[in-house]
């Protein structure tokens, strides 16, 4: 009998034991064996590799292949993200979710500065990426990659796991849904893979569009397909639909939450758990989400009735559709010309009522307004 067909033996006998997965049953053997060369290679580099994941929900080292992990904590969808220098950029994130009451992890300048530091100091190093389909990791991975890419770290050096979905789990939610056992599985898959040049090069060019002062190059990425980062361009055009819409003034999510309110969501908890459902691939908190109530409930011209009113929104708010609110939904008004708008997207601040870009739902793009004239806005490459 070959070493081969011993191994494949000695894996299916623990398979039998356990219930195991071929993969994880494999991997336990091939760590019992200290000749086994291959264990070495593989679970070797990875284990002295830096792995960065999108939060600690993701038990990364229950797997045994992560020694030291770098969490990526922003919610980079949401506020300013301008095109300027690194120290500059963390001051405005830091800043900003200071202001919203948001940096329940204390994601002040310090904690960036030490992320950043991390990354950096691995320069020389291998580095493992664990993330999701969704636009909240998305965002995150073209700046930890563009990060890499000015440290001058070859592309070769960096290996991403990122899944959209998994075997058994029918709406799937993110890697913090999987155990540890599922997770050491994922190197085994082609959800892993070394990343190229050209991975990097796409990752800085998204970055570079994401925080430019217009949206000119968000078409672009959305039309790039990767066999690397495949899940980009689907993002970006979730993020391009969050602009206001020229039919209401209403981005994708408060459409949605507009429209569970309608359909009988009596609470804050209930109206997002509705929007979200309606959601390819979730990426929105709820807190965020109550935010975007909030901001709804109390406009100049309310689209929402908040229970009780003298109180951020909250979980357990009762909710209600006012009648510019239902007026909205019906796209017999718009949202923006009736309450104007003061929200970023990327390096993007949509300010007043007259905002310069809307989404067009009949061509799928964002256009340039002009006055009551709407013409397609060209990205450019």
């Amino acid at each position: 009998m070959t070493k081969q067909a011993d191994l494949k033996r000695r894996v299916r006998t623990r398979m039998a034991k356990t219930g195991e997965s071929y993969a994880t049953a494999r991997s336990h053997i091939l760590a019992e064996r200290p000749d086994t060369a291959a264990a070495v290679r593989v679970d070797g580099w990875m284990t002295a590799a830096l792995h960065v994941s999108n939060g600690d929900a993701t038990d990364l080292p229950g797997t045994g292949l992560a020694e030291r992990v770098l969490y990526w904590r922003d919610v980079l969808h949401e506020g300013p993200v301008p095109a300027c220098g690194p120290e500059e950029l963390r001051r405005i994130r830091a800043d900003f979710l200071l202001q919203e009451d948001c940096d329940d992890r204390a994601e002040g300048t310090e904690m960036f500065a030490e992320r950043d530091r991390v990354l950096a100091a691995n320069r020389d190093g291998e580095y493992v990426l664990w993330f999701e389909a969704d636009l909240y990791d998305q965002l995150q991975i073209i700046q930890i990659l563009d990060r890499l890419a000015d440290l001058d770290v070859p592309a070769q050096r960096i290996t991403l796991i990122c899944i959209g979905e998994h075997a058994g789990i029918a709406r799937f939610g993110g890697l913090g849904q999987l155990t540890s056992e599922q997770l050491r599985e994922l190197p085994a898959t082609n959800a892993c893979i070394r990343l190229t040049p050209a991975a990097l090069e796409l990752a800085s060019q998204a970055w570079a569009a994401f925080r430019a002062p217009t949206p000119d190059g968000l078409r672009t990425i959305v039309d790039t397909r990767s066999g690397e980062l495949r899940f980009l361009g689907e993002a970006f055009d979730r993020l391009s639909r969050e602009y206001p819409a020229t039919r209401d003034g209403l981005s994708l999510t408060e459409r949605r939450i507009l429209a569970a309110v309608a359909d009988g969501a009596s609470d804050a908890a209930t109206a997002f758990v509705r929007a979200g459902a309606r959601e390819t691939r979730p990426y929105l908190g709820d807190d965020w989400c109550f935010a975007m109530m909030d901001r709804m409930a109390h406009a100049s011209v309310p689209l929402l009735d908040a229970e009780p009113a003298d109180r951020p929104v909250g979980r357990g708010t009762g909710l209600r559709l006012t009648d510019t609110g239902a007026r909205v939904l019906a796209g017999a008004a718009d949202h923006v010309k009736l309450n104007g708008i003061d929200r970023w997207i990327g390096g993007v601040h949509l300010h007043g009522r007259e905002t310069p870009w809307r989404w067009a739902d009949g061509t799928e793009t964002i256009v340039s307004v002009s006055g009551e004239t709407q013409e397609p806005h060209h990205a450019t490459s």
